[in-house]
């Protein structure tokens, strides 16, 4: 690593281990990482934009800056996690209804690394239009951190004991 630290993205979904996308902040830093939290609308119900701020230096992103306000620092690599049925499928058909997807969508274009670990349950999981998705996604490059490699998707309706377990620490690996 150069002698300026290098930047990563966590965009953060609104799905059960959102509020402890810190424990992701605090291992990249660990590992020499600059964060931006960016949040997808529905997210920021999840998170707790203060302490994730004071935790990185940094604001909380969830929508496109104001004309004139200061840049974020440019994303050396992204990590979606965790990543919800919706934004995955979304990422894959090119749709960037929202800051956080437009920000992916671009670094993909880019070849900016980015990694997407989902949290779903296997009724999501087991769609066809996901698979596509997954596969559409893979088929560019981009990890996606489900199955035994990563996220194991849990039945419905009992994703609250699985959010101790999210697999965080895989996706800092997978860069």
């Amino acid at each position: 690593m150069s002698a300026e630290k290098k930047t990563v993205y966590v965009v953060v979904c609104a799905a059960g281990p959102a509020g402890d996308v810190g424990k992701l902040i605090d291992m990249a830093h660990e590992r020499g990482w600059d964060v931006q939290v960016i949040a997808t609308p529905s997210a920021l119900a999840f998170i707790d934009t203060d302490a994730l701020e004071k935790q990185t230096g940094r604001s909380v992103r969830s929508e496109h800056r104001a004309p004139g306000s200061p840049r974020s620092p440019k994303a050396d690599a992204i990590i979606v996690a965790p990543a919800t049925f919706n934004t995955i499928n979304k990422l894959a058909n090119g749709i960037a209804d929202n800051y956080a997807l437009d920000v992916v969508n671009e670094a993909i274009g880019l070849d900016i690394p980015v990694v997407i670990l989902p949290f779903t349950n296997v009724a999501y999981t087991n769609r066809t239009p996901f698979q596509r998705s997954i596969d559409a996604l893979r088929s560019e490059g981009v990890p996606i951190l489900i199955g035994p490699e990563g996220f194991e998707p849990h039945d419905p309706g009992s994703g609250a004991a699985t959010r101790d377990t999210f697999p965080w620490h895989i996706t800092l690996a997978s860069l």
